[in-house]
């Protein structure tokens, strides 16, 4: 069995962009998490339209954010240019999306390779793989947590900065692009919330797995010493 740091760093990196992307995932594909928030937010009272509306508008439109090939908005009127940002974001959806697969195959071909005895992750600094995934993560995603905490808007908008550059388009005009009237800023506060909370706990699982793996390895060490 060969050791290797870079097989280390290789798995750490693929750890990484699976709960990543993973995370990203869920308020994606869960929709139920929407529909949670349309009570609670009143929506309904808001917008003048009922439950299933929204429902409806909202499935139309992350329908074509998922791969669907005609865009729509349930009753909800749309323009060209609100249809263009949703565009930008169906390439980021699916992006998340096929890397996740990607990442998840890397994993898998990995401990393959583990369990064939063709590879071994060598410990770098004394730690394994799965800590280096969890605490790097971690720390970055903390630190971006607190700062969205500080001032949630201006991050919002550094966001939109950051992933959709030189562009306007999610600047939506409610009465022209009507979606935006049932996906208020505070639903995607709650995304980003339960993306965070998914990493930090995904994040501690991996650390403390990585802790507890080296601790039994050394209980059985020391019990191979007394023989």
């Amino acid at each position: 069995m060969k050791d290797s740091k870079s097989f280390t760093v290789l798995l750490a990196a693929a750890l990484a962009l699976a709960l990543l992307t993973g995370a990203i995932a869920v308020p994606i594909l869960c929709r139920p998490f929407y529909y949670a928030h349309i009570g609670p937010l009143q929506l309904a009272e808001r917008t003048g339209l009922t439950e299933e509306e929204i429902k409806t508008a909202f499935d139309e439109m992350l329908d074509y954010c998922l791969g669907g090939d005609e865009f729509s908005t349930g009753v909800l009127k749309w323009s060209e240019s609100g249809k263009s940002h949703f565009t930008d974001v169906r390439f980021l959806f699916q992006l998340d999306l096929q890397v996740l697969v990607g990442a998840l195959a890397l994993l898998t071909a990995c401990l393959l390779l583990i369990r064939r005895g063709r590879h071994h992750p060598a410990p770098i600094l004394g730690r394994g793989p799965a800590f280096w995934a969890g605490a790097g993560l971690g720390t970055v995603f903390l630190i971006v947590g607190v700062l969205a905490a500080l001032d949630f808007d201006r991050a919002f908008v550094a966001f939109h900065a950051l992933f959709f550059p030189g562009k306007d388009n999610w600047l939506f005009d409610p009465d022209v692009d009507q979606i935006i009237n049932i996906l208020p800023q505070a639903f995607f506060r709650d995304c980003a919330i339960l993306i965070l909370g998914i990493l930090v706990l995904g994040c501690a699982a991996l650390i403390a797995f990585d802790l507890l793996r080296k601790k039994g390895r050394g209980e059985v060490h020391s019990k191979l010493q007394k023989f």
